[in-house]
């Protein structure tokens, strides 16, 4: 059993100009394919068969032993839930969300303002990210590979990849234009939505693919 690069869910081009093609096929078909495949190998060589990958980034979280493993892990469910929570056809939030947004940060823009502080002050790499604490809404930043799983009763709605390949390309080394540019044209907002209903058990909350012979 084995872990696949899924395929992205839709074309390189789809979310240009804000991340062109050429660097789709850097950052999914080479740094994610490489973190999927040291995933498999870290896992051969200890002979552990996980049902999920959520299984290993938490059963590795604060390990010494076990550092490189939930890096890999981390980082593979970190990039796929990242194509997962973008779209190539621009969207506003609706409905439930719309209305939490409201309540909880002052509107769309006032989000956006929260969301690029954080995204863009985080020092180093790491990602942006949008989560749910039950009903309510939080912007925060994790580190490196760290991600949502390590942090008891948050749901992730959305993120944002702020490690230099995944804009330097596009951006140069602008990462405010960059997480500015995302945010105002590729979150998936339905998709943001189902994870927000999740978080108050209203549905369930998105799941990286098993792995498979």
């Amino acid at each position: 059993m084995m872990f696949k690069l899924p395929d992205l869910p839709y074309a390189y081009d789809a979310l240009s100009p804000v991340i062109s093609a050429e660097t789709m096929r850097f950052h999914h078909d080479k740094h994610h394919a490489k973190y999927v495949d040291t995933l498999n190998d870290l896992l051969k060589a200890a002979g552990e068969t996980p049902a999920t990958l959520e299984e290993v980034v938490k059963a590795a979280a604060g390990d010494p032993a076990k550092k490189k493993l939930f890096n890999n892990a981390a980082q593979t469910y970190n990039h796929t839930f990242f194509w997962t929570c973008m779209i190539g056809d621009k969207q506003q939030p609706q409905g439930d969300l719309a209305a939490a947004i409201d309540r909880d940060f002052g509107g769309l823009d006032k989000l956006k303002e929260a969301f690029v502080t954080e995204s863009v002050n985080h020092f180093a790499s790491g990602w942006g990210w949008l989560a749910a604490e039950g009903d309510k809404l939080k912007v925060l930043s994790t580190h490196d590979a760290d991600d949502l799983l390590t942090h008891q009763g948050l749901t992730p709605l959305l993120t944002c990849d702020v490690w230099e390949h995944a804009y330097y390309l596009d951006h140069q080394n602008d990462r405010k234009a960059f997480v500015e540019a995302w945010f105002d044209n590729l979150p998936h907002w339905t998709f943001a939505a189902a994870q927000y209903d999740a978080a108050r058990d209203k549905g369930q909350a998105w799941r990286h693919p098993v792995p498979t012979a």
